[in-house]
This record gives C-alpha cells, structure tokens and sequence, in this order.
C-alpha cells in the first residue's frame, strides 16, 4: 500500500479540489467527532487509505493530500453520536457519498448494509447495524471539472421571446432512430435533435432531474426504476445514467452545442428533499454527515418533517445548508454554463424554521441579492403538500412560476364545462389575479397545458381516466381529475370522426396556449401526437410508456406547431410583459384590450354571468410609439369558440388597415388571406386569429 500524507489543507471550497499538485477536501458537519477521507483503487473495489481529515475551522473539516489526481476515487465516513431521539445518526460503518462530488461512478446497489440501522430489528430505526456498506455505495471521483468552451456564450433570451420545451434526458432521444448515444447527454447534443428544437422555434430546453438521483426500493423490487429522477443524491454530478463515456464534459458539451444553436439549457432541480427518505431510509450521505443539521425535523427529533411527501425536507434554513445548495446553483451556471433553473416544490425552499411559507425567506434573499444567479432564469413550481402549501403567484421576483390554474382552465373551457369563459379571459391575458402585483410582470406565468406530470396533450383528448396499472398501484397513484375528455372512445380509436375531433381539440389547446399572455412551456412530444397509453404518473416508465415515440409522429400537426410558434414570435403583443387591463393607454388614451361580443359590442356583466356561454372574442392593441412598434399600430383579433357555428363581426380597422385572417383551427391549412367583409362566418370549435395588413402592402 502506498503510505500517503494528509496535510492541513484549508476550509474552502468545500468538496474535492485538485489544484495540480494535490487535492483538497474540505466536508461540513456540525456534530461529527471525526471525518475519514477513504481511499479506493482504480478500479473501485479495493479501499486502499483511511485518512482522517486533520483540521477543522469552525464545522468544516479539511485535509491536503499531495500527489492525487482527477480520476481518484473516493469516499466519506463520519464518526459521531447514534442517538435518534436526540436527532443524530452518524454510524462510521457507513461510506458516505460527499455532498459536493462532482462525479459518481454509479447508483447505489439496494442492500441492508446500507441503512444505519438493523432492519427488522423492534423499533428498527433505534437499533445500529455495523456491517461494512462500501461494496454497495458508489465512489465519488476527483474532477477537473475545466472545459474548452471556446466562443460558447449563453444566448441570454428575453423572457419575453422565451418557449420552452420540457423534456427527460432519455425519454426524448431513446427512440429517435437517429440520434447516436441514445439515452444519453451526447444524444441530446446530436444533430437530429437540434434540428428538431430549431425548426419547431424553441428557445429553452428545460431537463427533467439531471443531478445524480437514486433508484429507489420498492421500484427496483416490482421490476421499476425511477425515471423522472425527483430522488436527488448529489447535488454537483450529473446521473451517472446519462454519461455515455463517463465525463462530466458530455453535459458540458452538450450545453455548448444548445447554446450554438440559439438553445438555452434549463435545469429541473430537487433542493427541497433528498433521495434518503425518513428514519427507515437507508444512510447514504447527508443522513450519516450530519442529521440534525441536514434535515428539518420534528418535535421528537427521532422523525422528519415532510412537507415533500418523500420522507424528508432539506433544511435549507441552516446556513451551511444553504450555502450548499447555493453553492451548487453558482456551479451549474459557472462551470456548466446552464441558463437557469425549475425548482421543484419550491414552496418547500421558503419555509422558515416554524414551517410557515415566506416570499422572504433565507433562500430567497440569498438567491436575489447574488450577482451570478439574478442572470439566469428562475422557475418555482410554487406548491408543495405541507400546511400552506399552495403559494401560486406568492414568489418574489425574478421569480417565474408554474401556473396550473392556466393548465386547468383551458382544458375546462375546451371541454365545455359551464362559466369558463371568464376563466379563459383571465388565463389568456396572463393570470393577472395572482401575478399582477409587486412589479412582476405578464411572463411570470409559465402556462402549460401538459407537462411530465399528468396526461400527455394526446391523452388528454383521448382519456376520460387514467390508466396507470403498469406502475404497479393498482391505478390509485397520479391525478384522478385531469378535466380531460376522450371525445367518443377511451383511448385508441380508429373512428375517422373521433380522429379528427381529436385533432381540432388538440389545435385548438395549443393555440390557446401560444395565444395567451404568458411564458408558454411545451411538453416534449406533444407536437408529434405522443401518446404514454393514458397514463398520467409515468415516474417510473423506463420503456416505451415514458419515451417520445419518433416513428409515427404526426407531420400535420408537427406542422402546427411550427406555424403557431413562428406567429407568436411575429407579433411582440403575444409576448409583451405589462398585463391588459382594458384600460387607456398612455400613448393615445384608448384601451389595450377590448372583450367583445360575436355581434362586436362589448362584453356586459350578464354575458360574463351566462353559463352557457362558449364563446370569446378579444382585440388586443398596441399603439405606435411603444418600444416594439415605434412606427406602426399593432392589433390581433382572436375568437376563441368552443360552441356552435356563428357569424362575427370584426372590429373596426385603423384608416389604412385590414384585417388578415392568419389561423383558423378548423381549416389548418388555411392560408393567411386578407378579410374584406366587416362580418365572418366562424366554425365551431375554432380559434381565430387575425392581424393588420396595411392597405398598401
């Protein structure tokens, strides 16, 4: 064996450091009586050096060893009290991943040496279990995480003329016949999928979980794994999954190869948990660190707060917790050069110690006064299921949120359920009952008519139920209401009636959704017609279920979507960020925003009531001499109809304009024409929209 010094080393960074001589580790604990750096040989299974790191400054100990380099492999154990009660739960048997690795050689392999405990012992979690859990545990890996980015610069785009596409990793590029290294980071850097994003006119590519996550139990027992990866276990490395040679630099790589072609890359993160669970979860890394300081627990220390439903809350209030997750923020956007992030459960990250939400709370603060973090773009999933947890337009700015009010909404009013026109008015002109207030602007609300969560856009008007068998639930996980509507048949049809009510109704979402006020947020694969077979929680659908299927994609309606994001992008009134309210506009004193009858008269209290009422009409105005429009007026009509035929009369043009017709749902092809008749006859289930052509063009 060969003998190895540890020197002093210092207190920061924290993690492994390389600095061509050596490394320095530097690991947090507040209650440890020791920290052991282990040592492994290359090719992992051999712990050739315990070295105990020599020094502490304050609750971060440190430790310099010459002479290692990248590739090193190693690992953590922690000496300290095993007392439950009293919070603690360090057990020095246990090798313990470093919350700061950069890299993992691999997932943890399930066995009973990993818990701390012994299971099936009386009161397990209070028992100890001394067996050795390195064979089971992944190594950390020493990284020079430096990268040649060359000329790489983020594309820094306006929120404003921001679409985002929500996509897995795996599930969008495992069927593509195509792309190489499928599954892969590499694969999502491949032409194939580039050209895809790039003709569809998407700005920023959004990951499900991309840190390294854990596998969990019971889903690894019923032949299951967990896909979407909401199980987060190192909070720097990238899932060991996606790395097709093992290199941190293929994230790199592929974020440089978004950024050439215009993409920002936006990553889905779980700061408000870890994959350990509760007291019967196994000891991986926080848990055997530090407890107490890690984690939010109850009254009776001996359980957790879980305010996540996973098992455990991240207690984010401790300094040197925050500073962690803080930490790892800045890495993904210095090192990584990621464009932003989605929190998930992100009502969980403002909690203060007594569990009540906060708009200022420590995390928030910290977030919005750092230089490096107030330039990317910020996206709360604003909810999670403890007390209060339901914090819709509650988040401070910059902060962007998740909207699934806008979600809900525009799938009551397309299914036709009653006294949803307000609710359409509302949602189209971007939410203003929760978002217009403390300077915030329209584009804070992310609205999305499906994402990972739920119903595909296919299923949606395929399935009136869910049908989530193959998760092994007996069908009870995932939302039972999704305000879906299989519109004859539930599920595949060959009815050419039913096919083509299906497709108008999807038309007819989607416009809505690119219509509206807001920061729209596509699901991957709904422009293609995907399908996962009506099952809305397909968290743990490694397979077919859970992957974009390429080969009979949809080329009409693939089409679609390309037109309507292409229109959005031409007409900066779609995009703007000050809310509609229907009144004057400084420039010249005449409203922005007009609700209008069929007939053109204006909207009154008594239509607004009428139940039955299924259609909506809309003039939006832009005046010259606004930023966008210095030289001409600017003005979109839109009819959204959900009701029988009828006739509409256009509003009244601006003297040297017409109007020009540029989407009819009911007529896809439609050309865009100019309207010279003051009255149009208008299918139902339709959308319209209109724009300004002057007279002379």
């Amino acid at each position: 064996m060969t003998l190895l010094r540890i020197l002093e080393g210092r207190a920061e960074p924290l993690g492994a450091t390389f600095d061509g001589e050596g490394v320095n580790f530097a690991v947090f604990s507040e209650h440890a009586r020791r920290v052991t750096l282990c040592l492994f040989s290359p090719d992992g299974r051999t712990e050739t050096h315990r070295l105990d790191l020599p020094e502490r400054d304050g609750d971060v100990w440190h430790g310099y060893v010459p002479g290692l380099r990248p590739g090193q492999l190693y690992g953590l154990r922690a000496d300290g009290p095993y007392a439950p009660a009293e919070g603690h739960r360090f057990n020095y048997h246990k090798l313990l991943l470093d919350p700061y690795a950069k890299r993992l050689t691999r997932h943890p392999v399930w066995h009973d040496a990993l818990m701390g405990y012994t299971v099936g012992a009386p009161e397990s979690d209070l028992s100890f279990d001394r067996r050795d859990s390195a064979r089971f545990m992944p190594r950390c890996v020493v990284e020079d995480p430096s990268f040649a980015w060359g000329a790489d610069q983020p594309p820094r785009r306006d929120i404003a003329e921001t679409v985002i596409y929500e996509a897995h990793v795996k599930g969008l590029t495992e069927a593509h016949p195509d792309v190489p290294y499928r599954g892969s980071f590499l694969g999502l850097a491949s032409d194939p999928v580039l050209e895809h994003l790039q003709s569809l006119g998407i700005t920023a590519l959004e990951l499900l979980p991309a840190q390294a996550f854990l596998n969990d139990r019971f889903l690894l027992e019923k032949g299951l794994v967990n896909y979407w990866g909401y199980q987060t276990l190192g909070f720097f490395a990238p899932d060991p999954r996606y790395l097709a040679k093992d290199q941190i630099a293929e994230f790199q790589h592929m974020v440089a190869r978004m950024h050439a072609a215009g993409i920002e890359v936006i990553m889905d993160v779980v700061y408000n948990h870890t994959g350990e669970g509760n007291e019967l979860g196994p000891t991986l890394s926080f848990r055997g660190l530090d407890n107490r300081s890690y984690y939010r627990l109850q009254e009776d220390p001996r359980y957790y707060i879980n305010d996540t439903g996973t098992g455990n809350t991240l207690n984010v209030n401790h300094p040197m917790v925050l500073r962690m997750v803080m930490d790892s923020l800045r890495y993904w956007v210095e090192v990584m050069h990621v464009d932003g992030f989605r929190f998930d459960l992100c009502a969980t990250l403002g909690r203060r110690a007594r569990g009540g939400f906060d708009r200022s709370a420590s995390f928030f603060d910290a977030i919005r006064q750092d230089p490096v973090l107030t330039r990317v773009k910020l996206i709360a999933e604003p909810w999670d299921i403890g007390p209060g947890g339901y914090q819709l337009g509650g988040f401070p700015p910059p902060f962007l949120e998740w909207n699934d009010k806008y979600r809900d909404g525009i799938r009551r009013f397309w299914r036709g359920d009653a006294r949803q026109v307000p609710e359409l008015a509302d949602r189209m002109a971007g939410s203003a009952r929760q978002f217009d207030h403390s300077g915030r602007p329209a584009t804070a609300s992310v609205n999305f008519l499906t994402a990972h969560d739920g119903f595909t856009l296919m299923d949606v008007v395929s399935y009136c139920e869910k049908h989530n068998a193959a998760n092994g639930e007996e069908n009870r996980d995932g939302h039972s209401e999704n305000f879906s509507d299989n519109m004859g048949a539930e599920g595949p049809s060959d009815d050419p009636a039913i096919l083509d009510a299906r497709a108008r109704r999807r038309r007819n979402l989607l416009a809505t959704l690119l219509l509206s006020q807001g920061t729209p947020m596509l699901l991957a694969g709904d422009e293609l017609g995907n399908s996962q077979a009506g099952n809305n929680n397909a968290y743990c659908q490694d397979n077919e279920i859970g992957w974009v299927q390429w080969d009979g994609a949809d080329p009409a309606f693939l089409d679609f979507t390309r037109k309507l994001i292409a229109f959005r992008r031409a007409h900066p009134i779609l995009r703007q960020k000050r809310f509609l309210h229907s009144r004057p506009r400084l420039t010249d004193g005449l409203p922005d925003l007009f609700w209008l009858r069929p007939d053109g008269a204006e909207m009154t209290p008594a239509d607004w009531g009428n139940p039955e009422l299924r259609v909506l009409c809309a003039e939006l105005r832009m005046a010259a001499g606004t930023p966008e429009y210095a030289q001409r007026e600017e003005a979109l009509f839109l009819v959204f109809n959900n009701g029988d035929p009828l006739e509409v009369v256009l509003p009244e043009r601006p003297a040297g304009w017409r109007w020009r017709l540029h989407l009819d749902t009911s007529r896809p092809d439609l050309a865009p024409h100019v309207v010279e008749a003051e009255r149009l006859a208008v299918d139902g289930q339709s959308v319209l929209a209109f724009d300004l052509e002057r007279e002379d063009d």
